[in-house]
């Protein structure tokens, strides 16, 4: 019985961690058609997103530290980890990003139409984490 009960209780501490390593804010502007785009993308993708549309994008992107040079038109904040996700950047690339905590954030720099809500990924998008660095090819 008892093994039983921790089955159980593991079973949902881990469901609690998936969906809170799942779950994000997303800023954007309220004129902008690809973020709401991306966000389609991510929750079909299986994330849980809040989206908040807001004109007031350079000041959030000044506070959590997003270089203007990897700036895009949309920053999500995972809730789980803190990490920063700007652009439209692939599920698969923010999969790999919660696996590493190390990384502060990853982004795809300016509108690439070669990214999920803006096109089809062809395999030659590049996103990088915060510092410029090279993180993925997709």
């Amino acid at each position: 019985m008892k093994s039983w009960l921790v089955a159980i209780a593991m079973a949902v501490t881990s469901t609690s961690a998936y969906a809170a390593s799942h779950a994000m804010t997303v800023y954007y502007d309220p004129n902008c058609g690809c973020c709401g785009e991306w966000v389609q993308y991510m929750q079909d993708s299986g994330f849980e997103i809040t989206a908040i549309k807001t004109p007031y994008m350079v000041p959030i992107k000044q506070e959590l530290g997003i270089p203007a040079e990897l700036s895009s038109c949309h920053t999500a904040v995972l809730e789980g980890s803190g990490q920063i996700v700007e652009g439209h950047v692939p599920a698969n690339v923010v999969h790999k990003l919660l696996a590493d905590s190390s990384v502060k954030g990853v982004a795809a720099p300016g509108m690439p139409l070669n990214a999920p809500g803006m096109g089809e990924l062809d395999g030659n998008l590049i996103t990088v984490d915060l510092n410029g660095q090279f993180f993925s090819r997709d």
